[in-house]
């Protein structure tokens, strides 16, 4: 670990890692990292959200149409594949690493930061099936590491590691809601224990927690909204009974299997598109986004909805869903799962985003489409579908607990004791599915997925 003292046997003690000058530079460093970290997610979550905003809602009504009309998303993912196939091929870094290989890696080095933003920017305004995480994280920690000289990083890769990861939990601290998720998903994915991970978690903590303060801040004075992840509005929920459980495990089970699944096909799918040639590449990939504005089209034609439900991250309409789950007929629920689903599956190895944010609203309206079970209900129902999804995604199941609970808000004390059977059951049915370790990649956490072929190196 950087600035740490020298170790004796047995490693030094939390007081001398603490302590150490070395070590107390590093967490200086981190906070002033997390100040124009967070601006510039601030930036990027702003002018992805206005941009979306223009393409699904303020130009189909200048088109004439009182919301996107069920073709619209052919157009929008082709121009999505189009304009994301160059980068992938011919920018350093490849638009960063394939949402389905997770969101860890090394950090991103600053030269290939470029190509990720133009990546993201290319996909999640447009439609594409995915959420903001991975490219705030790149953005975060390749940032990060321009408060280092190169030489110095080539001397040091464990301060690349802290920094990078200090930088990646600034920029995604309030995008989750609250910098206690990120620093919860660093301690769980980092895997260590002991001093060293006190010594890890600590700089990042402390950007996230800077981080969250400068985006809050800002919302406030620019009026921007940053889209992070949120229930406004919740349905009502008491203390849970026994049917609850015994509607909640078999459903945890099942969420479990919905995720494992898209992630299966995302991994065949990245398959498809790492072609041998750059050029077979970004025709693949192109057709991949129009497969994806395929699904959304369908989910339209199914149901006589928007297909504005169906595409994007799914965090508007995780809030909808949830502030009035009434206003859902099964039959539509069902047709986003599918559609959205695969969708979803397609994107995580063809596009550029992070999985975890569709994930969530999968398991949301699987839960929500089950509420009507003799002796379930709406509030628990939903309670595990946000835990369930999560852990089936991530593989970090403390994580998704905490995510799920800071989304519950104050629901979240009755539920918890159904969060967790929720979050324990789907990780382990996940688990289970995956078969041998490694055989469907690594977890959404720092640091832990293994490189591809589209990861910065």
């Amino acid at each position: 670990m950087p600035g740490t003292p020298p170790q004796r046997n047995g490693g030094p003690t939390l007081r001398e890692v603490l302590l150490h000058k070395g070590y107390l530079r590093l967490l200086l460093v981190s906070a002033l990292v997390g100040i124009p970290v967070s601006l510039a997610a601030f930036g990027f979550v702003g002018l992805e959200h206005e941009l979306q905003h223009w393409i699904w809602e303020s130009l189909p009504k200048t088109a004439g149409y009182d919301r996107a009309p069920w073709w619209w998303p052919l157009p929008a993912l082709l121009l999505a594949g189009l304009l994301l196939a160059p980068v992938v091929t011919r920018l350093p870094g490849h638009g960063g690493h394939v949402p389905v290989d997770g969101l860890g890696g090394p950090p991103t080095p600053p030269r290939a930061v470029p190509g990720v933003v133009l990546a993201a920017l290319a996909c999640l305004p447009l439609g594409a099936v995915l959420g903001p995480e991975a490219p705030l994280m790149a953005l975060g920690g390749g940032l990060a590491l321009l408060a280092v000289r190169s030489a110095r990083r080539a001397e040091q890769p464990e301060l690349v590691a802290v920094l990078g990861t200090a930088g990646a939990s600034s920029a995604i601290s309030t995008i989750f809601g609250s910098p206690l998720v990120a620093g919860v998903m660093l301690i769980e994915a980092a895997g260590l224990g002991g001093p060293r991970l006190i010594a890890l978690i600590l700089p990042s903590l402390l950007a996230s927690g800077i981080g969250a303060l400068v985006f809050t801040g800002f919302g406030h004075w620019t009026g921007l909204a940053i889209g992070a992840l949120s229930l406004p509005k919740l349905p009502a929920s008491g203390v849970p009974d026994p049917g609850d459980f015994l509607w909640g495990v078999p459903l945890a089970a099942a969420i479990a299997l919905v995720c494992v699944a898209g992630q299966t096909i995302g991994r065949r799918v990245k398959a498809f598109t790492a072609a041998d040639t750059a050029r077979t590449t970004a025709a693949r990939t192109v057709l991949c986004a129009v497969a994806v504005g395929c699904c959304l089209a369908l989910y339209a034609l199914l149901t006589d909805r928007s297909p504005e439900e169906a595409a994007l991250s799914g965090q508007a309409t995780l809030g909808a869903l949830a502030a009035d789950p009434a206003a859902w007929p099964i039959g539509a629920l069902l047709a986003l799962v599918l559609c959205k689903g695969l969708g979803w599956s397609i994107a995580l190895g063809s596009l550029r985003g992070g999985p975890i944010f569709p994930a969530i609203l999968l398991g949301a309206a699987l839960g929500v489409a089950c509420a009507p079970l003799p002796g379930f209900g709406t509030a628990p129902a939903l309670a595990v579908g946000l835990a369930a999804s999560g852990a089936a995604v991530t593989r970090l199941p403390v994580t998704s607990a905490v995510l799920a609970a800071a989304l519950l808000g104050g629901e979240a004390a009755a539920a918890m004791p159904l969060l967790i059977v929720a979050t324990v059951t789907a990780f382990i049915t996940a688990e289970a599915l995956r078969g041998r370790p490694g055989r469907a990649g690594t977890a959404a956490g720092v640091g832990r997925a293994e490189p591809s072929r589209a990861e910065p190196s």
